[in-house]
């Protein structure tokens, strides 16, 4: 295997502005898969991969490399000799690849990879929470699931199109795609490719949506004809889910404190075919005591860790911070007692995170319940989704009923 110095040289600045400048990965991906017209698409996928792959193995292959942070370009240099002697490539006789050690680099492998905090190339402080949470046993399965690349999978729009017309279409698009056993509307392709190019999502036939992800609005049992809140809409994948399901009958409040969430929604309505949306951005108290009341179900899809989406996200593991986990328990606790009032007596309830952490899934549900506001709920179901059980991200959903 050969590296070609082009794509290597634009891996290297992509890195220098994750590492060095805290831009966000999938933003400086993208932007990097634009600079050169004249790459085909295995050259695309080789930079993207790479980037993630060092991204997500950042702090292995920085101690194997012996490189410190903040990485000047030689020690960026040296992770992707780390990288491309583990993966088998030979080396060029380029003179930034000079003196690579590649015997010594896989004798540090080895060694290193006998300790999990290395092997699975995680801050300190994650793997004590993860353990402390989880357990030895279980964190040790887990974030290695975590670390493994995710899956592509659609979300087939059926408010345009049906699961088997969709599969077909994107036959023809030479994307071979499988149904999912328990998931009626999702579809995992079989190679990666990037849909984002294809006419037909931006026909607004699929949106690309995690299977974990997908098992969110069909928990909230929405029927067409019922006003239905999602109140941490975000850019509205579960929104979308929502109008689709309910057959654009009935009113869905996506509502989310940051208008250009709202404008993101927007648009992906009007691609999905989506018409039973409102728009509301939670500037002050007012807008949720409007609503006290009133809706037949409301989804708290709330703010959390993002520990379940590290395969997805494999920067977060540098950007996250063990304050902010302490932190969001206390807001996803305030959001649950608040944004809870706007259903009516009878109504359903889903609280959910994309976290793996029972203090933000399991334990935050068990205090809402204890307090006062939280006895007039009884609790339903929930469902705790592991990577390491299901192959797609870890998830958390609840359902609680309003007496």
């Amino acid at each position: 295997m050969r590296l070609h110095r082009n794509l290597v040289f634009a891996t290297i600045n992509a890195l220098n502005e994750i590492f060095n400048e805290g831009n966000y990965a999938d933003k400086v991906v993208a932007k990097y898969l634009k600079t050169d017209k004249r790459w085909g698409s295995k050259d695309r996928k080789f930079v993207a991969e790479t980037i993630y792959d060092i991204v997500r193995w950042k702090r292995l292959y920085a101690e194997i490399a012996e490189a410190k942070e903040p990485f000047d370009r030689d020690n960026l240099w040296r992770l992707l000799a780390v990288w491309a002697i583990l993966r088998g490539y030979n080396l060029p006789d380029w003179k930034q690849l000079e003196g690579t050690p590649a015997r010594k680099i896989k004798g540090r492998f080895d060694e290193l990879s006998k300790i999990r905090k290395y092997r699975e190339s995680i801050p300190d402080w994650m793997d004590a929470v993860g353990v402390a949470e989880l357990g030895e046993e279980t964190w040790t399965k887990e974030i290695a699931a975590q670390n493994e690349q995710a899956q592509v999978i659609l979300r087939v729009n059926t408010l345009k199109i049906s699961v088997q017309e969709l599969q077909k279409k994107l036959a023809a698009e030479e994307i071979a795609t499988q149904t999912l056993k328990d998931q009626k509307d999702a579809l995992v392709l079989e190679e990666r490719a990037n849909v984002f190019m294809s006419p037909l999502f931006k026909e607004g036939f699929f949106e690309v949506q995690d299977a974990s992800s997908q098992l969110v609005a069909p928990f909230l049992e929405v029927e067409p004809g019922m006003r239905v809140v999602d109140a941490c809409a975000g850019a509205g994948g579960k929104t979308l889910h929502l109008a689709s399901l309910m057959q654009n009958k009935g009113q869905i409040i996506a509502m989310d404190l940051y208008e250009s969430k709202m404008k993101q929604l927007k648009l992906r309505a009007k691609r999905n075919g989506a018409f039973n949306i409102e728009y509301r951005i939670i500037d002050s108290t007012k807008v949720i005591k409007k609503l006290h009341d009133k809706a037949d179900r409301v989804l708290i899809d709330a703010p959390c860790s993002g520990l379940g989406v590290l395969k997805r996200n494999p920067d977060s593991k540098w950007k996250l911070q063990e304050t902010f986990i302490e932190d969001i328990k206390k807001t996803q606790q305030e959001i649950l007692q608040n944004y809870s009032k706007m259903v009516k007596p009878g109504g359903l309830v889903v609280y959910a995170t994309c976290s793996v952490l029972p203090s933000e899934n399991q334990l935050q549900i068990k205090k809402f319940l204890q307090t006062e506001w939280g006895k007039n709920f009884t609790f339903v179901e929930e469902k705790i989704l592991l990577a390491h059980q299901t192959s797609f991200d870890g998830f958390y959903m609840a359902k609680l009923k309003r007496k």
